[in-house]
Order: C-alpha cells, then structure tokens, then sequence
C-alpha cells in the first residue's frame, strides 16, 4: 500500500510539474504574442503618423504650390493691365505730342509763305522737283489766287531756272485756292501725270517721316524713352 500510495503521489507531482511548465510555456508564448502585438502596434502607429505627416506635408506643399500659382496669375494679369494701359497712355501721348509738333510744322510754313523770299525759292525748288519727276512734255503749274501776285514778275525766270526746255503755263485753281496753306500742283499738259505740290500733300506724303522726326525731337532728352520714336 505504501508503495501504491508513493508511485500515485509521485505521479501527481510530475503531473502539477507538467501543469506548471505549460502554463509556464503558455505564459511565455502569450508574453512574446503581446510584446509582438505592442511591436506591431507601434510601428503601425509609427507608419500611420508618418504617413499622416508626409500627406499633410504634400497637401501643404500642394496647397503652397498654388497659392503662389495663383499669385503668379494674379501678377501676371496685374503687370499686362498695367503694361496695357501704359503702352495706351504712351501711345495717346505720342499722338498729341507727334499732331502738336505736325500743327507747328503748318504753322513754320504758314511764316514761310508770309516771306515772299523764301517762299518763292521754295515753290521753284518744288518745281523742279515735279519737272525731273514727271515724263516729258509741256506743263501746267496751278497756283492759288494769293499766291498769283507774287509769282506773275518771277515765272518765266523761275521756269528758265527749275524746268528749262520745256513748256509751262501758270493757272490759278480754284480748288486749290480755297483749300491749301500754300504750294503748287503741277501736271502734263495733257493730263496723263502730276504731281501734288502742295503743303497739305507734301504732308501727308512725309507724314511717316514727320511723325517719326518729331518723336525724335520730342524724346531726344529721355534716352530712355527714345525707343518710342523708333
């Protein structure tokens, strides 16, 4: 019996001491499991801040990105208004500017036509001019009536001297008369070719080259502006 009694409690003792080491083991396994639970559950907070703070980061960098576009818009659009109504302003000061410079040319050849000097040199300089221009052939000069006076003691020495050789007659027009600062129209006889002499002709002929001198003038002491007249 005493025997019978040690081999069952002995038997119990392995057995607690098998209960023992698997819970022992079982302790130790859910131990490991929570630790690689927490590891696991920190990196995945870990990965998720970091990710979160790269998201943040692009959506800060993209909202950045298009502030500053837009502000780039924004200056782009304010610079070409600006520059639009500049170049506007420049353009409507040039116009005044290059038609005030024009009314002052009128005006110098309204003094030139008062001085009969200088006047009647440049009618015969004009006609010379129209009489190398034009083809062959007997010419017609019409004159205003103003100008009749002036031009009756000098025409045939005047002829003589700007178209010699060829045939030319003096009418006053009408027309002309009527509408002109001054200068002649001088044609072929037979009307197959003339040239306007005239100031107001003159003028709109060189209007370009006024124009551009007159800017040159106008600028010549801003050489920052004197671009315009270019």
């Amino acid at each position: 019996m005493t025997e019978k009694w040690e081999m069952t409690e002995k038997r119990v003792m392995e057995a607690d001491a098998q209960v023992t080491q698997l819970e022992a083991a079982l302790i130790h396994q859910a131990e490991t499991l929570a630790r690689e639970q927490r590891q696991n559950a920190e990196s995945a907070r870990t990965r998720i801040l970091k990710e979160a703070a790269e998201r943040l980061k692009l959506a800060e960098e993209r909202e950045v990105l298009a502030a500053k576009a837009e502000a780039e818009r924004r200056m782009r659009r304010q610079v070409q208004a600006a520059e639009t109504r500049l170049a506007g302003e420049l353009d409507r000061q040039r116009w005044a500017l290059t038609e005030a410079t024009l009314s002052g040319v009128r005006l110098a050849f309204q003094d030139l036509a008062d001085d009969d000097a200088r006047y009647l040199k440049t009618l015969e300089h004009w006609l010379a001019a129209a009489a190398k221009a034009l083809p062959a052939g007997d010419l017609v000069v019409e004159m205003r009536a103003a100008d009749q006076p002036r031009l009756a003691p000098v025409q045939a020495e005047m002829v003589q001297r700007a178209a010699p050789g060829r045939g030319v007659a003096w009418v006053v027009s009408g027309l002309h008369s009527q509408t002109s600062e001054g200068g002649i129209r001088v044609r072929l006889a037979d009307n197959r070719a003339q040239l306007d002499q005239t100031f107001e002709a003159r003028q709109s002929r060189l209007a370009d080259d006024l124009a551009r001198v007159a800017m040159e003038r106008l600028f010549a002491s801003a050489p920052d502006l004197s671009v315009l007249a270019r």
